[in-house]
């Protein structure tokens, strides 16, 4: 794999190399990725897509587009709809990472995604979704929607990037993550650019695994590489600084959002609980014959 680069001009670049000569390799002629490549934008470009849509990316992300931006074909995803036998075959063909010059609806569409996708929980009949801090719930679905709305416009804007990766795109701000994002089930995928596209695609295009054989069950596994594991420890650990209006909250109402600050979840009573009597049953349980 080599060096990873910290420059993140230079990481580009090394992205770039990497990524193409892996999908170069004759052993993937038979995969939708097979001599694919980058196709960068250019300034001018970059400036006529924030007019576009009324949007600003952060400098990072102006790099990201200007040296890799997406590929020059649509990543192929096959999939069974269904679980039978006959279940019909289906082939989703998407961007591999969003194409600004191309993805129009889905672009306008993802840019209001976020907002409907917390919306879709807080609205949700049996089990919805609402933090103490935006004051007490209303009563009717019309006034839920009024004080959310005005709740979410308190949070810095999110780019997409992939699929339900969004970049949190506000200058003021010290730290801009890049979010993965499903409903109220958030969490950082990145607290860097660099350390989000190792995350996004290293493992698979980038080599940032290597095979580790697990002597219990006589099988190899992938294992993130000492540098690319380094690199992920530091991006995730704790720092005061890191905040995210709007969004900490909501990454850090679940269990699994805690590491994304570098911090461990409180204990869960209901699971502690759960655990204790799983370790150690009531006496009298068990009838004899």
């Amino acid at each position: 794999m080599g060096t990873i680069p910290e420059d993140f001009t230079a990481f580009l670049y090394w992205v770039k190399d990497t990524s193409e000569k892996c999908w170069a390799d004759d052993s993937n002629a038979d995969d939708w990725s097979y001599k694919a490549r980058w196709q960068g934008l250019t300034q001018g470009q970059i400036d006529e897509t924030e007019q576009k849509y009324q949007i600003s990316f952060a400098p990072e992300h102006r790099a990201f587009l200007r040296i890799l931006h997406t590929l020059d074909r649509k990543e192929k995803i096959e999939y069974t709809d269904g679980f039978e036998e006959e279940a019909e075959q289906i082939t989703q063909e998407n961007s591999f990472f969003i194409n600004w010059l191309e993805d129009d609806e889905e672009i306008r569409q993802k840019l209001v995604w976020p907002f409907q996708e917390v919306l879709r929980d807080v609205l949700h009949e049996e089990h919805p979704f609402w933090k103490n801090s935006w004051g007490i719930r209303p009563d009717t679905k019309e006034e839920i929607v009024k004080v959310f709305t005005e709740i979410y416009k308190q949070s810095p804007p999110l780019i997409p990037i992939y699929s339900h990766r969004f970049m949190v795109s506000d200058p003021n701000l010290k730290h801009r993550p890049v979010l993965s994002i499903w409903g109220t089930d958030t969490i950082v995928y990145g607290w860097t650019f660099r350390t989000y596209i190792l995350n996004e695609i290293g493992p698979q295009y980038l080599g940032t695994t290597e095979p580790i054989f697990d002597e219990e069950y006589q099988e190899f596994y992938p294992e993130f590489t000492a540098e690319a594991r380094k690199i992920r420890e530091d991006d995730y650990k704790y720092d005061a600084s890191k905040t995210i209006p709007f969004w900490r909250e909501i990454i850090l109402s679940y269990n699994t959002g805690w590491s994304s600050f570098g911090m461990q979840s409180p204990p869960n009573p209901h699971l502690e609980s759960l655990k204790k009597s799983m370790l150690n049953p009531a006496h009298g349980n068990d009838k004899e014959d």
